[in-house]
């Protein structure tokens, strides 16, 4: 993508009410004011509230939005020039229960407020294959305790991965900590009994990925 094109996605942000963007440092420092107002404050409702974190271009947290009003959705991604496709695409639909925002994941726990989180969807991240990207992996250890602070006592936690390596390393890890796997699958598309929110939603890559025959792999899980 051209520079170019890049400002002007950023720019166009800029007008979007569903796009929030605020500055590291002030929500490092506690002075986020959506933190633990999401629903009352952002959203006018009190449905549940739902994250994709690394939403890239923002296809499936539109497409929940569209299959599930009666729950909020934020999209989180640090690259705004990608997620300006979803943010757009729901202010074209009129889609008022999903937003996005700019951030690092690593951070997470800056923005929202203990139990604050309902459920937590990660779909299709980069499997960071390389031992020293283990740091990077994010169902690693320290992600998953930023995940818990911020998810209610019922939350849940969805991977959704077409890396066989991902969803190995994931389902070893959840097992070695003790974590509770409400649902694993190495080829969800072939399985009758494979949750309706993981089949009826595809990404463009995903779609992609079918058709060359890849299988697509899925977790449902508690963390402990």
């Amino acid at each position: 993508m051209g520079s170019k094109n890049k400002l002007k996605r950023f720019k166009e942000n800029e007008t979007f009410n569903n796009v929030i963007q605020p500055e590291r440092e002030d929500a490092l420092a506690g002075n986020f004011p959506l933190k633990g107002n999401w629903r009352t404050g952002f959203f006018k409702n009190n449905n549940p509230v739902v994250l994709e974190l690394g939403c890239g271009k923002g296809e499936y947290s539109v497409g929940l939005a569209q299959h599930y009003p009666d729950k909020n959705f934020i999209g989180v991604d640090i690259k705004g020039a990608r997620f300006w496709r979803g943010a757009k695409t729901a202010v074209e639909q009129g889609l008022t229960n999903v937003a996005f925002l700019r951030t690092q994941i690593e951070i997470i726990d800056a923005f929202f407020a203990e139990g604050e989180v309902d459920e937590i969807w990660i779909t299709f991240p980069d499997p960071q294959i390389k031992y020293k990207r283990t740091k990077h992996r994010m169902t690693n250890s320290e992600f998953l305790q930023r995940y818990k602070k911020i998810l209610n006592t019922k939350g849940v936690v969805n991977l959704k991965t077409d890396s066989e390596f991902m969803h190995g390393y994931t389902l070893g890890l959840l097992h070695g900590e003790g974590h509770e796997v409400l649902y694993a699958n190495h080829n969800v598309y072939r399985n009758e009994g494979a949750p309706e929110e993981v089949t009826g939603i595809k990404t463009f890559y995903e779609q992609y990925y079918l058709e060359q025959g890849k299988p697509i792999t899925y977790i449902k899980f508690k963390i402990r």
